[in-house]
């Protein structure tokens, strides 16, 4: 159908795959985004930005969009989900921002896509098409021809497989399937009028407990308040998509304080989201076609990373790309060289910390608390190895 060359064809059309197109576009290099569904939207609710990725955001030009629909809050806070005790804080204002030279944000899902689709479009070097299910990915000596499920081929320097945690391009790397939890997350946002009496409008809070956790804080420029209830199921089964039903949250959070079992009372229960992760591969290109966000590292979201690290990625391969001088094959490899150990770091450190916060080991949880009562507001050493990281200096 299309015999013109393109330098890049992009598989998927979510925040690492328009991330990708718009960096790319930064360093000069044309994209074409296909997105298997109707439109460029995003399913789910709250998103985290800690400043790894709002550097590289900011250095895309989204920083003037983000500051109209963000929100920016003051604290990041642990605290006990049976008692409503804080047990530790993070200082998220002028200290933090000097630190790390960029500040922590929270916002819609839906918003940041907005803007990424806004800024693809303006940089007049991305096409976006909806409606293009990829099938085949044929790779060879010159380049990689792409075709799509309504017979529709594109023919490209190289592709960019941002497909997701069910990522098919992945196969031609590993042949390792997602590993299920046995946890389960609802999600979604409230209008802040529903739920104003127990907002925290300057925190973003992490309730914690043996098997759960609740996350909380405002996206929408304070006019709507996100929430995620995660829990682990008793009556998980991998063979099963019968468990970790609405009955079971308020089971599970029945043991929470009352202000926490009045904020779940506001959960949509319509749709739950298993916690899924991937085991860290080592091997993401081909020189020909490249791996990128959650098809090449999908991480467990309990240190909010996974849309940061796919940000990240965006950046190392768009200035791989500028730094070899537009060979796609030696910047593909270059790309993986830079973001393996790094993204492997970050998928461990997910799991790691979720062991940490759901144990149910009493002497672990005595030892847990201990220390972070004893933390200082503005001790950012735990975190610079993640917030402190440049991806891309030179883009």
């Amino acid at each position: 159908m299309d015999g013109e060359t393109r330098p890049v064809v992009v598989i998927g059309g979510g925040i690492g795959g328009l991330s990708a197109a718009l960096a790319l576009a930064h360093v000069g290099v044309s994209s074409t985004v296909l997105e298997q569904s109707p439109a460029f939207t995003e399913i789910g609710a709250g998103l985290q930005l800690a400043p790894n990725a709002m550097r590289v955001l900011d250095r895309l030009g989204l920083m003037e969009g983000i500051r109209q629909v963000a929100w920016f809050p003051q604290r990041l806070v642990l605290g006990d989900a049976k008692t409503g005790q804080e047990l530790s804080w993070m200082d998220l204002g002028e200290a933090f921002r000097r630190h790390y030279g960029q500040p922590y944000a929270v916002m819609h899902r839906a918003d940041l896509l907005d803007l990424l689709v806004q800024g693809c479009r303006a940089s007049g070097r991305v096409e976006l098409l909806p409606q293009k299910a990829v099938v085949k990915i044929s790779p060879d000596a010159d380049g990689v021809t792409v075709v799509c499920q309504d017979g529709s081929w594109f023919r490209a320097r190289g592709a960019v497989a941002a497909d997701g945690l069910w990522s098919k391009t992945r196969r031609r790397f590993s042949d390792d399937e997602p590993v299920r939890a046995e946890y389960v997350a609802y999600r979604g946002t409230v209008p802040i009028e529903a739920i104003r009496d127990l907002a925290r409008m300057d925190d973003v809070v992490m309730w914690i407990s043996p098997e759960l956790h609740f996350v909380q804080y405002p996206v929408r420029r304070g006019e709507l308040y996100n929430q995620v209830a995660v829990f682990r199921s008793h009556r998980f089964r991998p063979d099963s998509d019968d468990w970790g039903t609405p009955e079971e949250l308020d089971e599970a959070f029945a043991v929470c304080c009352e202000p926490i079992r009045r904020a779940v009372e506001f959960m949509q229960r319509g749709r739950r989201w298993p916690m899924v992760d991937r085991v860290p591969i080592a091997r993401w290109t081909d020189g020909r076609v490249a791996l990128l966000g959650d098809a090449a590292h999908a991480m467990l979201q309990y240190i909010a990373q996974g849309a940061c690290q796919a940000i990240e990625d965006a950046a190392a391969l768009a200035e791989q790309v500028q730094l070899s001088g537009g060979d796609l094959q030696s910047a593909f490899f270059a790309y993986q060289a830079a973001r393996v150990a790094r993204a492997a770091a970050v998928q461990s450190a997910a799991r790691q910390f979720g062991h940490v916060i759901h144990t149910q080991d009493p002497t672990a949880i005595a030892v847990r608390d201990y220390f972070l009562r004893r933390r200082r507001p503005d001790d950012f050493s735990a975190t610079d190895w993640i917030y402190a990281h440049d991806p891309a200096p030179h883009l």
